[in-house]
């Protein structure tokens, strides 16, 4: 088989894959949610975009936007109880960037949206997940916590918001069972700078991030790393396996 038919041959799978599954991305207004969307599509998934601006107008709408929109704010995470349970797929993307500024009020909306609110939407979706019925399905979630969990972002709130949504995913994964793993996967989107509006200076294209993360994302890791910075695909495994020794040593010692 030739490269190029090597090459079609893969994406054929991954189109395969993703075929009729219902994906959820928050901050799908965002440069990262919209080209998601865009890729997830083409691949024939019906994508749920979940953002805190104003839902755009159906005119507005098309092939390269989700198919539905669903308008939330931080602090209402239950409200979206039942649009998650219909979903095989929820990708945490939504975030802010505070910058430079050193201030408490920067900080504290840092904490609430990048890490707080992560977490209480990954609780109820973890609920969902291991619960038990007879439409049960095994689902996935994506977490972006990027490059800033493990290396500096110039911007300390969010370096520190980051690092703590980081830490409570490896915590989550850590306390899952073997079986609970098998019903409820959880990747760790580690992604180094794309263009943005949060990062307008990012070296990476979003469209060719979100496909990197998609294609990656067959493989078995827990982290789909997706970054110039070859220094990254070594410390992330690094930081990921001491943690798990870490919070393996107290599940040992507590049973």
């Amino acid at each position: 088989m030739s490269l190029q038919g090597l090459d079609m041959f893969q994406k054929n799978i991954q189109k395969n894959i993703w075929e009729n599954r219902r994906i959820g991305i928050t901050g799908a207004s965002g440069t990262l949610g919209k080209e998601l969307s865009k890729a997830f599509r083409s691949k024939g998934s019906y994508v749920v975009g979940l953002t805190h601006r104003e839902t755009p107008h159906r005119a507005q709408q098309s092939n390269e936007t989700p198919n539905k929109w669903v308008q939330w704010n931080c602090g209402k995470e239950k409200e979206l109880e039942t649009i998650l349970t219909s979903l095989d797929l929820l990708v945490l993307n939504h975030g802010i960037n505070p910058g430079g500024n050193l201030n408490t009020e920067g900080l504290n909306k840092a904490l609430e949206i990048n890490a707080l609110s992560y977490w209480r939407l990954i609780e109820i979706f973890e609920k969902i997940s291991l619960a038990k019925g007879e439409n049960h399905s095994i689902k996935e979630l994506w977490v972006n916590t990027s490059e800033a969990e493990i290396q500096p972002a110039f911007s300390p709130s969010y370096e520190i918001s980051k690092r703590l949504i980081g830490q409570m995913v490896s915590f989550k994964y850590s306390s899952l069972t073997k079986d609970q793993r098998k019903n409820f996967i959880v990747k760790k989107l580690i992604l180094g700078p794309f263009r943005s509006k949060l990062n307008p200076i990012g070296i990476m294209k979003p469209s060719l991030v979100a496909d990197k993360i998609i294609t990656n994302s067959s493989k078995s890791s827990k982290t789909i790393i997706v970054t110039p910075n070859p220094i990254t695909y070594i410390l992330m495994p690094i930081t990921e396996y001491l943690r798990e020794l870490y919070f393996n040593f107290f599940k040992v010692r507590n049973k």
